[in-house]
């Protein structure tokens, strides 16, 4: 096992917004400095969804290029991973900025779920919908991923999405090292539990890198779980707004930094963004400016 961990920053998401956190950055150059203050902190991959100024989700190009640039001007060795998750838009908006800007990585989601958030104070579901990413739209990212030249990281919400990889692999569409993301603590996908998560990591295929993304307060925890496995590891404002004490990160450089601290507990060092690429067989090198 490596001495090496590789952390990942999840800037921004779509769902919160600054009434949770006055934090969340929206514009390219906010992106861009808060992929710096990852970076900085101990990151290496950049995962990033594109904002409007009013914190509306994006899917244009042009916003995308525009975070694209700003973030290499800002850090240029960074490992850059754009989202293709979305709802409610074609399958075109949510690939064409691979297209463009042909980035290191993207994610690929591997299975429909439903998806929301549950308040228990107020009996009421939030952001009640279904996520759907049949077969058939699977392969049509995947495919552009291809033609793009980009490493699809396959966003596994449930087990049995870890299993859809199978007939991909078998077609030829996916082949290793293949990159898993262990999506833990979403309504409807798989609880966030250290048992779970053994289980999953259990399904994987051969010549597999994996990473623990874990939402909301529990993330501290399975990050704790996911470094004693030898698995890599996601953290940022997309999937937690707090620190492990209870109090609200002040940017994702400082949540990267506790991440840092655990995985150190561990016996870990975070790779640098360079060592990143040599360990996950990337075969991009950064643009440098």
């Amino acid at each position: 096992m490596s001495d090496k961990i590789i952390i990942t920053a999840a800037l921004t998401g779509v769902l919160a917004t600054r009434h949770q956190s006055p934090h969340i950055p929206y514009t390219p150059q906010e992106i861009a400095d808060e992929g710096k203050r990852a970076i900085d902190g101990g990151a290496s991959i950049l995962h990033i969804h594109a904002r409007q100024p009013n914190g509306m989700p994006a899917y244009d190009v042009d916003t995308y290029a525009q975070i694209d640039a700003a973030v290499k001007a800002a850090c240029p060795d960074a490992i850059i991973n754009y989202s293709t998750g979305a709802i409610g838009i074609s399958n075109e908006d949510r690939i064409h900025h691979i297209d463009a800007l042909k980035p290191d990585m993207a994610a690929l989601n591997m299975g429909s779920m439903n998806y929301a958030i549950y308040s228990r104070k107020k009996k009421s579901f939030h952001h009640d919908h279904v996520f759907a990413n049949p077969f058939r739209d699977i392969r049509f990212f995947l495919e552009r991923m291809q033609q793009a030249g980009t490493r699809p990281e396959m966003e596994c919400f449930d087990t049995g999405h870890i299993h859809n990889a199978t007939p991909l692999i078998d077609m030829g569409l996916l082949t290793p090292p293949f990159q898993f993301s262990m999506i833990m603590g979403v309504l409807g996908g798989i609880p966030a539990t250290t048992q779970n998560l053994v289980h999953q990591v259990s399904q994987l295929t051969p010549s597999s890198h994996w990473q623990l993304i874990g939402i909301g307060r529990k993330q501290w925890a399975m990050v704790m779980a996911a470094l004693s496995m030898g698995g890599n590891v996601r953290v940022g404002l997309e999937d937690n707004l707090y620190l492990p004490d209870g109090s609200l990160s002040p940017s994702n450089g400082a949540s990267v930094e506790e991440a840092v601290k655990l995985a150190r507990i561990a016996g870990l060092q975070p790779a640098s963004p360079l060592e990143a690429r040599s360990i996950l067989s990337l075969t991009k090198t950064p643009q440098l400016k």
